[in-house]
């Protein structure tokens, strides 16, 4: 009898890289033991993903970690040609003198996906990186990051990623403005910063952390925003002018498509002196998210109104209200909703979602006002923080009153 076919060896190349790119590092390379054609054919991967699953587990931290790093820097030195994506994530390594190895190796070999998720530790990048001018995405946490002076920027970089970093804020802005095809940009935990953005290309920004201000000084592509903003104390952590936030931070961008807000953003928001009608009209916009906004503040319920009524494009908002203060602010002195804001029209919102309503005045107001403005209406989902059941039915029967202007919209509410 003849010898069976061997279906294994005789796949065309661009078969075998293909199996090849949807395995893990570690079973890419078992694939050496089918046959002398797959023999080594994963040294020329071009994108490299490590992890602590890559070697056997063990109950010995250091054991994980010296296999870890021998598995890693034998990949490195059995490999062929470019390598386009380098991911190391791990809580094992450090301040290891071989990532700097490694990362020299990188720089000399065209990387253009650089990722390093460490533990919390004092890794510093090494200089070598800096040389690593084909860098397309670049994303870094837990290190250390202090450029040499003569580093000018990634000219072909096109997504940044600083999760945890030490770097000076100086040094983010010009490594921002550096960046000249800048797409994607995510800045987390950081501390007190005072941010301004030149990024001409920027069109997603994500920003989480202790910000007392930001500056979008020239970002006119931004499509999507979303930001977490935090304080230790109270606003007086926010930088304080007369200038209205909303307008600085939202005044140059008129391409947004959605807009994402958490814990302090609707207040830092609001600080400032109100000029009436907002500069720009945000024809783009379809979402609005704003979480734990406090409608006993009358400023802040001003940047939700000022936001909905100049999107006439707006299908989906979000909104979460912030617990009841324990003393609350003085709604008395102020009639928001007894202003000209019944003259306009939200055309196009289809959904709303308003949670942990609590049934205080501007909470109940706003929703009346959306009822009575918007005609293609479909969906209203409430959803209350009050712990009383007679209470809670008082306001589902005080909203249940409303007008609609839209005879599909339909009142949903959901039990917490």
């Amino acid at each position: 009898m003849g010898e069976s076919p061997d279906f294994i060896s005789d796949l065309p190349q661009s078969i075998i890289e293909n199996i090849l790119t949807r395995l893990s590092i570690r079973d890419a390379i078992r694939t050496s033991v089918l046959s002398s054609k797959w023999r080594y054919k994963w040294s020329t991967l071009t994108d490299l993903v490590f992890d602590e699953k890559c070697v056997s587990p063990a109950n010995d931290r250091c054991v994980v970690e010296t296999n870890l790093v021998r598995f890693i820097t034998g990949v490195l030195l059995l490999h062929q040609g470019p390598i386009h994506k380098f991911q190391l994530s791990t809580s094992f390594l450090q301040c290891r003198p071989d990532i700097d190895q490694w990362l020299l190796f990188l720089s000399r070999n065209g990387i253009k996906e650089l990722v390093l998720k460490l533990k919390e530790g004092e890794f510093r990048v090494p200089s070598c990186l800096f040389n690593c001018l084909k860098l397309t995405r670049l994303e870094l946490c837990h290190c250390e990051f202090d450029p040499p002076q003569y580093f000018k920027g990634f000219s072909s970089l096109k997504s940044l990623n600083l999760h945890q970093i030490l770097v000076a804020p100086e040094v983010i802005e010009s490594l921002i403005s550096g960046c000249p095809l800048l797409e994607f940009l995510s800045l987390s935990y950081f501390d007190s910063l005072v941010l301004s953005i030149s990024a001409p290309n920027l069109m997603y920004l994500y920003l989480d952390g202790e910000f007392k201000d930001i500056f979008l000084e020239n970002t006119p592509k931004l499509v999507a925003i979303s930001v977490s903003m935090y304080m230790h104390e109270d606003v007086t952590d926010f930088e304080q002018s007369s200038d209205y936030n909303l307008v600085k931070f939202l005044g140059g961008v008129p391409l947004l498509e959605k807009l994402v807000g958490y814990i302090y953003f609707t207040k830092y928001l609001s600080i400032g002196d109100d000029p009436g009608r907002l500069p720009i009209t945000y024809i783009h916009l379809q979402t609005i998210e704003l979480y734990q906004l406090c409608f006993e503040d009358a400023d802040e319920v001003l940047v939700l109104l000022r936001l909905v009524t100049h999107s006439p494009n707006l299908k989906e908002l979000k909104v979460s209200s912030s617990p009841v203060q324990l003393f609350p602010l003085e709604e008395e002195g102020f009639d928001l909703f007894e202003r000209d804001y019944f003259e306009y029209k939200l055309p196009s919102l289809e959904t709303m979602k308003i949670t942990d309503v609590s049934g205080i005045k501007n909470e109940l107001e706003f929703l009346r006002f959306l009822l009575g403005t918007s005609p293609v209406l479909e969906t209203v989902i409430v959803s209350s923080s009050l712990m009383e059941k007679e209470a809670k039915m008082d306001m589902v029967i005080e909203l249940l009153r409303y007008p609609r202007v839209s005879p599909r919209a339909q009142l949903l509410f959901l039990q917490d």
